[in-house]
């Protein structure tokens, strides 16, 4: 599955200044991994937000989140966030932020 450059490109911004980002193809399209842990991705016209066990719940009942689920089995921890969740960089930021601080409470690799 191809992913949208666009999006990919507002990600990149929303991440900014973050020491150690790298990008890496996965799930299909292009993950950021920050420290060596996968922080947030972009697959088709959608964000992976990995937002850890302990905020799934309640990230899972935001507007536009849905299971991440490419295999038949949800993934815990991840969210798919769809494009109408994401159309404000406002929005976008505050996924990313959920996402860096959870990826803050592991050790780097």
């Amino acid at each position: 599955m191809a992913y949208s450059e666009e999006l990919a490109l507002r990600v990149r911004q929303s991440l900014g200044e973050q020491a150690c980002v790298v990008e890496k193809k996965m799930f299909g399209g292009l993950c950021f991994m920050v420290r060596g842990n996968m922080c947030c991705g972009v697959t088709g016209d959608e964000i992976i937000a990995r937002v850890g066990p302990e905020q799934y719940e309640d990230a899972l009942a935001l507007p536009h989140a849905r299971l991440m689920d490419f295999t038949g089995r949800p993934m815990r921890g991840f969210i798919a966030v769809g494009p109408e969740g994401l159309s404000s960089d406002e929005d976008l930021a505050a996924w990313i932020a959920r996402c860096l601080n959870f990826t803050a409470s592991l050790p780097p690799k």
